[in-house]
C-alpha cells in the first residue's frame, strides 16, 4: 500500500508532457466551413490528443499549399481540385484528410432572372475568380447542356462574385459557394438559383481537405489532429444549435444572419470520417482533368492521397 501510494504522489509531482506542436494555414478568413478545427480546439479534443495547434488564416489565400510544401507549417487547408494539379506542377503535396466532402462549387444565377437551365447562357457573361479548373468544371456543366465555353464570354470579377451577378454585370458566375453566396444574395433581397456541378456531369469530389508535405509531415501528429476533429465533427452533428454558439463565440465577426445561415447549410457536408477516403473520387477527379485538357498525364491515386491511419 505504501508502495502505490508513493507512486501515485510521484504521479501527481510528474510534470504534465509538453503537448505537441502544430501549425494549421486554413484556405480562408475563419468561417463555418472551419467549423470542426475551431470546435476541436474549443473543446479541448487537439489538447485530449497532446497537442497545441495554432490555426492561422491566410493573408493570401493561394499561399498555403506551398508554405506546405516548402515545410513552413504542418497542414493547409485546400481543395481537391487544385491539389491535382498541384501534384502535376512538381509541389511535394498529398491529402492525408477531409474536412468538407461534397463540392461547395455551383454555378449561380439570379432566381427571377432569364437564366432557367444552363443551356440559356448561350452567348451570356459568365464571371469567375480563379482560372484553372473553374474553367473545366464550367466547361463540363455547359457541355451538358450542348454550350461550349466558346459559346460564352468568361469575366474575371476577382472575389466580387455575387455583387457582380446581382448588379447584372454577368449573367452567371462559377465558383460561387452555396453555402454562402446563396445566402448572402437571399439576405440582400436577390435570392440566386444554384445549379449543382456535381449534377451537371462533374464527378463529385472532396471541396476541403487537407494537405501535408509526405516527405516532412508527421503522420502521429497528423493522426492525431484527424481523430480530433473526428470527434469535433460528431458533436457539430449530434449538438447543431450548442456547437454553433461555441464556434460564433470564438469571434464578433461570426455573430450575423449570413455566418449562422450557412452553419446550417454546412453542417451536412462536413467529414463524418475525415481520415477516410474514396480512391475512386480521385481517380475520377484526375481522369476528368485529363478529359478537359487540364492535364497532360494521370497519376496513381497514391501519388495525390495518402492513408495516415494505415500501420
Amino acid at each position: 500500500m505504501k508502495h502505490l501510494l508513493a507512486s501515485i504522489a510521484l504521479l501527481a509531482a510528474t510534470p504534465a508532457m509538453a503537448a505537441d506542436k502544430m501549425t494549421v494555414l486554413l484556405d480562408w478568413f475563419i468561417n463555418p466551413d472551419h467549423g470542426p478545427i475551431i470546435v476541436a480546439a474549443e473543446n479541448g479534443y487537439f489538447a485530449d490528443q497532446g497537442l497545441e495547434v495554432e490555426i492561422v488564416p491566410p493573408a493570401d489565400p493561394s499561399a498555403p499549399p506551398r508554405l506546405v510544401a516548402a515545410g513552413q507549417a504542418d497542414l493547409a487547408v485546400s481543395y481537391q481540385p487544385q491539389l491535382h494539379l498541384q501534384i502535376h506542377e512538381g509541389l511535394p503535396l498529398k491529402r492525408v484528410g477531409t474536412l468538407v466532402a461534397t463540392p461547395l462549387n455551383c454555378l449561380l444565377v439570379l432566381e427571377d432572372g432569364p437564366i432557367k437551365t444552363p443551356a440559356d447562357l448561350k452567348g451570356k457573361k459568365i464571371g469567375f475568380s480563379v482560372a484553372g479548373v473553374e474553367e473545366a468544371v464550367l466547361g463540363a456543366v455547359l457541355g451538358n447542356h450542348g454550350v461550349s465555353v466558346e459559346d460564352i464570354e468568361l469575366i474575371n470579377v476577382n472575389f466580387s462574385l455575387s455583387p457582380s451577378l446581382m448588379s447584372g454585370q454577368v449573367d452567371a458566375v462559377i465558383g460561387a459557394y452555396r453555402n454562402f453566396e446563396l445566402n448572402q444574395m437571399d439576405i440582400e433581397g436577390e435570392p440566386g438559383t444554384c445549379f449543382y456541378i456535381e449534377e451537371e456531369g462533374v464527378p463529385s469530389y472532396d471541396e476541403l481537405i487537407y494537405v501535408a508535405n509526405p516527405e516532412t509531415m508527421d503522420a502521429d501528429k497528423v493522426e492525431r489532429f484527424l481523430a480530433a476533429t473526428e470527434k469535433a465533427t460528431q458533436f457539430i452533428v449530434n449538438n447543431p444549435e450548442k456547437s454553433w454558439e461555441i464556434f460564433s463565440g470564438t469571434s464578433p465577426e461570426l455573430q450575423d444572419e449570413l455566418n449562422a445561415r450557412a452553419w446550417v447549410d454546412t453542417l451536412p457536408r462536413f467529414a463524418l470520417r475525415p481520415a477516410g477516403f474514396d480512391a475512386g473520387r480521385y481517380a475520377r477527379f484526375e481522369s476528368f482533368l485529363k478529359d478537359s485538357g487540364m492535364i497532360d498525364s494521370i497519376n496513381p491515386v497514391e501519388a495525390i492521397t495518402i492513408d495516415v491511419t494505415a500501420k
